[in-house]
């Protein structure tokens, strides 16, 4: 019969030592399709339970072993973490956890290994939270060094341990409303809040797809600060808008349901199919156009164009955990030369007087103001044009502040951390000049 913990183990490995995405591993992994709903939940909370607190698991693992397990008793290890995940942070009662990860190395063809899993967990299980060395100093160890270094320098170190204290936790499930929903008539309905931005934000999460109102496309899954971006052209109604980079869509959903004439850009066929359907369920309509955006010439300058750039993704780490340790600083790089490219060439589309967008979801400062201050160090063509809280007002009284003092806005995991948090994202808005 499938096991929830042994599917745990072969996506874990995948992830971690194969270093495939976890979206890539959950949506083609046949071993967690033939788990009932409730084993499959299980399964994934094992999974994302041991990517938040790989650190602290891992210091407590080699705390009590008496010697280092070497690289080919990997899925050893991976059962040990999965055996830890359960007696410190689930609740799990300590028979099921130490079982559980005995029989999935005795299964897994090391069955010498069993009595060293059986007596590190029991020991962990009998010193209790002690153990994993429950203090500010080891949840630390939750993100490699480089990436800890790299928000202590750019948003100084308290402010990076409250975005690793949102790295901890499930992220609720956030609705963009449609123009004719009332907030206040679908609030109620999908069991959520209505956050200060004016997004619907859902704790119970449930499938998507079986919520009121997907079917009539009523809103659509939008992170509060994904939904920013579209909200900074102004008026649209009547404007030629061009999203590059669009799926799935989100953001090419706002610029038409706010009156704009809208084309949507991908370089992924399949994804832009994505936003296809999403439009179709919407009720929505836009030009969609297979293209590299750093290579594409539009028929006539735009008007508005947002760019939501590849990045690295780290302010969605709260979404997606194994972006912590599977991202790299050589991934940064490459992620700010292609943002560079795509910049220059969004420049180039844009009409005089017309207004670019850029944004990325990543907490990485050469992937936000870093690339905003080149551009603007090497072209005359444009200016920025600050964001004030007049136009985000549900932004105020948030600390660090979302506005930064050139006037881009920057969200960041520990924003409304009562309230579930939010995605990082880096925010400019450009003008181009006459």
């Amino acid at each position: 019969m499938p096991d929830a913990r042994a599917a745990a183990l072969e996506l874990l490995g995948a992830v971690l030592d194969r270093g495939i995405p976890l979206d890539t591993v959950l949506g083609h992994s046949a071993a967690l399709g033939k788990l009932e709903p409730r084993d499959r939940a299980f399964a994934r909370l094992l999974i994302t339970t041991v990517l938040r607190r790989r650190g602290q698991i891992d210091a407590a693992l080699d705390e009590k072993l008496s010697r280092p397990l070497k690289k080919h008793q990997t899925q050893v290890r991976n059962a040990l973490r999965l055996g830890v995940a359960q007696l410190a942070f689930l609740d799990t009662p300590a028979h099921a956890a130490v079982d559980g990860s005995v029989n999935l190395v005795r299964h897994s063809g090391r069955a010498g290994m069993t009595g060293l899993v059986n007596a590190v967990l029991r020991t962990i299980d009998r010193e209790g939270a002690a153990a994993l060395s429950e203090t500010p100093e080891a949840e630390q160890r939750n993100a490699p060094k480089w990436l800890r270094q790299s928000w202590q320098d750019a948003y100084g170190a308290e402010t990076a341990t409250a975005i690793m204290a949102a790295h901890r936790a499930d992220p609720p499930l956030d609705f963009t409303l449609a123009a004719n929903a009332a907030p206040q008539e679908w609030a109620p309905r999908l069991d959520a809040d209505i956050l200060p931005t004016g997004t619907l934000r859902r704790r119970a999460g449930g499938i998507v797809s079986e919520l009121d109102g997907y079917d009539a496309g009523a809103w659509w899954v939008q992170d509060a600060a994904a939904a920013l971006p579209a909200r900074l052209f102004g008026d649209l109604n009547g404007r030629g808008a061009i999203d590059l980079c669009a799926a799935p869509g989100g953001k090419t959903a706002q610029l038409a349901a706010a009156g704009a004439t809208v084309t949507a850009l991908d370089i992924s066929a399949e994804r832009l199919r994505l936003v296809s359907q999403n439009m179709e369920r919407l009720g929505l309509s836009a030009e969609t156009i297979n293209a590299d955006a750093s290579a594409f010439t539009p028929g006539a300058p735009a008007d508005a164009i947002l760019l939501d750039a590849p990045c690295s993704s780290t302010g969605t780490i709260r979404r997606h955990p194994d972006i912590a340790w599977l991202k790299t600083p050589d991934d940064v790089r490459a992620a700010a030369e292609i943002q560079a490219r795509l910049l220059r060439a969004a420049v180039s589309m844009l009409a005089p007087g017309g207004t670019l967008v850029y944004a990325v979801c990543s907490l990485q400062a050469e992937e936000g103001p870093a690339q905003i201050d080149a551009l603007l160090a090497d072209t005359g063509d444009v200016a920025r044009a600050p964001i004030s809280l007049d136009e985000l007002p549900g932004l105020s009284g948030l600390s660090p502040a979302a506005i930064t003092e050139a006037g881009d806005v920057r969200t960041l995991p520990c924003h409304f951390a009562d309230a579930g948090g939010l995605d990082g994202f880096y925010i400019a808005r450009l003008n181009r000049l006459l």
